[in-house]
């Protein structure tokens, strides 16, 4: 299976799909319909964002990065961010809590 078919699109959605979950850190498959996103918030660790298809807005402290497919990210720890899919779009998150 190919990363980028471990979930379908939903309409209206977004999904995600848990792929590694230990204490030293998670590995997360979202797909993102168009026009959906996650509000802003913080999370206490650095996180790796890797577009697979599509385009994406992330905010980060009110600094707004578009991405497309192939590109990534880091998240720095305790920065607000949110995400807004400006296009379907599907990544992976990961994130490292040690």
């Amino acid at each position: 299976m190919r990363s980028v078919d471990l979930a379908a699109y939903q309409e209206g959605s977004v999904v995600s799909r848990t792929i590694i979950d230990k204490k030293t850190g998670t590995v997360t498959f979202f797909a993102f319909d168009e026009g959906q996103g996650l509000s802003e918030h913080t999370a206490p660790f650095d996180a790796l964002v890797y577009l697979l298809e599509g385009a994406a807005r992330i905010t980060i402290s009110g600094t707004p990065i578009d991405l497309r497919d192939g590109e990534m990210l880091i998240m720095p720890a305790n920065q607000p961010h949110a995400v807004r899919a400006t296009k379907r779009f599907k990544m992976i998150l990961t994130m490292l809590r040690s």
